[in-house]
């Protein structure tokens, strides 16, 4: 039987991979005993600011069983989005990489609907699960180091020996037992390079996110408004911040992905300087309705460029 359960994970990853996926692991459905306890105390110490919703369904959140009922393994997918080209005015305001083409929420569903179909059809006809990317109540980093995709770093996120940090994570919950993959080991060695590059001192040493100081968080989660004593340390970042995975020496070793559906889309890279700073609403629907960079919505977007530009003024 075991024999027989390898064989379906090495289909399941060929066919991922034959999808687009750059990398497939299996964890077993089951409580994160350790990752509970942080998550616990995270949110006590308010660190989430004001994402109300890390707060909710938190026995689904440290446990994946609880999110599809007789679940047996979770199969954790990394999608490569580590791009081809760079924002051609070097001066314009900066957008994570992450939104550079079509959002990935998107683009990545449809590929593990397919997987979960050939699931289905072609190993296991009584499957039943649920398939999410960044869309559900789960804690993903954790699964993709217990599936042996990698590791969580200094500076909270998974970075894979060969694909670096700049990676999607997604996942098939199912009722399908397959054989664990064997976690690797941690190998950020004495490296701290993400936590002193951190403008805004957001990593703690203890490999936890204060998101309150992060310039993702405020510049995409944050409703308010961007608290004054950030002026001056936002380097330019418009939605999102890279700067802890730029510094990363794993991240140096990533190739440029081959997904054709997550090309970087042309209008959002030629966006000058001033062209972003002069920024519309019109514009915004014109040349942002297929990005990620839509969730910060325009009226948040606005704000961020009016941050940045408060320093100039002052």
């Amino acid at each position: 039987m075991e024999l027989l359960k390898t064989a379906y994970s090495e289909l399941i990853k060929q066919k991922a991979l034959e999808l687009g996926f750059d990398a497939c692991g299996f964890a077993k459905a089951e409580e994160l005993v350790p990752e509970k306890g942080i998550l616990k105390d995270w949110l006590e110490n308010q660190m989430h600011g004001n994402m109300h919703y890390m707060a909710n369904h938190f026995e689904k959140r440290v446990d994946p069983s609880k999110l599809v009922e007789g679940a047996k393994s979770v199969i954790v997918l990394l999608s490569n989005y580590t791009p081809k080209v760079k924002q051609a005015d070097p001066e314009a305001p900066i957008i994570a990489r992450y939104a550079y083409g079509t959002d990935y929420h998107f683009v990545i569903k449809d590929q593990l609907e397919i997987l979960f179909q050939y699931i289905k059809d072609e190993i296991y006809p009584s499957l039943e699960g649920r398939y999410f990317v960044d869309s559900a109540p789960v804690l993903e980093r954790s699964l993709a180091a217990k599936a042996g995709l990698g590791w969580i770093g200094k500076n909270t996120h998974l970075i894979h020996k060969k694909l670096g940090s700049y990676v999607f994570i997604s996942e098939l919950i199912i009722n399908l037992d397959l054989p664990p993959s064997e976690p690797i080991k941690d190998a950020c060695g004495g490296c701290t390079r993400c936590i002193d590059a951190c403008p805004t001192q957001a990593i703690l040493p203890s490999r936890i996110l204060d998101a309150r100081n992060c310039i993702s968080y405020l510049t995409i989660e944050n409703k308010d408004s961007i608290p004054e004593n950030f002026q001056g340390k936002m380097e330019n970042r418009v939605f999102g911040c890279d700067i802890c995975q730029e510094v990363c020496p794993w991240t140096w070793k990533s190739r440029p992905h081959n997904n054709q559906n997550l090309t970087a889309v042309t209008k959002i890279m030629q966006l000058t300087k001033d062209e972003w700073h002069n920024l519309n609403n019109e514009q915004f629907i014109d040349i942002f309705r297929k990005s990620a960079v839509k969730r910060a919505k325009f009226s948040g977007l606005r704000r961020n460029i009016n941050f940045l530009l408060s320093k100039n003024t002052k």
